[in-house]
């Protein structure tokens, strides 16, 4: 079908109170401004082609354009981007967070909940996240805690490092600290409840958030699988996100049995070229996304040498919630 082709993604910088002005492990190029940069968003909906005849165009338009060609027949929601990728540069701790499920987003007339992953691409000496409530804690006692100031008490906090993979599904309470710096993949949704923010003068949405929050969560550290240059990092209802350490050309493709999805491919180390037949090769490097439409099919990725590249896509069948080391089970440091 025309105007299908790998679309290259320009990113799209974030200002965040807990971000960075240093973002020279992925973009030494970028003009950092007064405001620190705290998320790179690499396919929002507001994110731009950088390539070919829909160059300018945003994802958004394109996703409402071409529909199930690019969504696929995988996507909850007809009409829109299923996935959001980007990269997180915590200079200082995230606040105290939960997202909605997808009832309850639909039950305010939101399009779908936040689930989420974390892949850690780099964490320095003392990096770590908060992943759900210790064990036993009560609705009630996050509201005391919120009250008391005293909310981080009640997280458990975990050490991270490189190539760590955690399951931060909707509902689960979570910070993020500093000191690494994560590849996120979630479903396409900006919903967030702020229950706590150490008195940084922001709103927070206690009442939203404890009635989102769940006391127990299927969140903890993912066990990842496989070999022969393809690791599978996590697979869950909403998305399926695995690694590729490429020598040489593969081929893939957005079609099987089951159905279609768009593929988001990230480059973590390295670079490499996305071949599609009929179409100019498309060229990506550390730090940039390639979106295939699902409706294209069939791809090559070619390395440059090599490539460390990330790619998350829709289940186009059921898949259960994935198994994981419990977050209690983990902790390993105090806030």
């Amino acid at each position: 079908m025309a105007d299908l082709y790998p679309l290259l993604l320009l990113p799209d910088f974030h200002e965040r109170v807990w971000g960075t002005h240093d973002l020279s492990a992925f973009y030494p190029s970028h003009k950092i401004g007064k405001e620190p940069i705290g998320e790179v968003w690499l396919t929002g909906e507001d994110c731009r082609i950088a390539n070919g005849p829909l160059a300018g165009r945003t994802l958004r338009e394109l996703a409402d354009q071409l529909d199930s060609n690019l969504n696929g027949t995988a996507a909850k929601t007809r009409n829109r981007f299923p996935l959001l990728m980007k990269i997180i540069f915590p200079k200082d701790k995230l606040s105290v967070q939960v997202h909605p499920d997808d009832n309850a987003a639909q039950k305010v007339g939101l399009a779908c909940g936040k689930t989420e992953c974390w892949y850690v691409l780099q964490a320095g000496r003392g990096a770590h996240i908060g992943l759900g409530l210790r064990a036993g804690t009560s609705h009630r006692e996050v509201q005391q805690a919120i009250h008391n100031t005293t909310m981080e008490q009640l997280l458990n906090w975990i050490d991270v490092a490189p190539a760590d993979m955690y399951y931060v599904d909707a509902g689960t309470v979570h910070a993020i600290g500093r000191g690494s710096i994560l590849l996120e993949t979630q479903q396409n949704s900006d919903t967030t409840y702020r229950l706590y923010d150490y008195g940084r003068p922001r709103p927070l949405h206690v009442e939203q958030g404890l009635a989102a929050m769940k006391e127990s969560t299927r969140a903890g550290k993912v066990k990842s699988m496989g070999g022969n240059g393809r690791i599978v990092l996590v697979s869950s209802p909403c998305f399926e996100v695995d690694k590729f350490l490429l020598k040489q050309p593969k081929e893939f493709s957005t079609s099987d049995d089951h159905g279609t999805s768009p593929h988001c491919l990230v480059a973590v180390r390295g670079g490499g070229v996305v071949e599609s037949d009929g179409n100019p090769p498309v060229a990506f490097n550390r730090g940039e996304a390639v979106v295939i439409p699902a409706g294209l099919k069939n791809y090559r990725i070619c390395p440059q040498w090599e490539l460390e590249c990330v790619r998350a896509k829709v289940p186009t069948v059921t898949v259960p919630e994935p198994v994981t080391v419990p977050a209690h089970q983990l902790q390993t440091v105090r806030a």
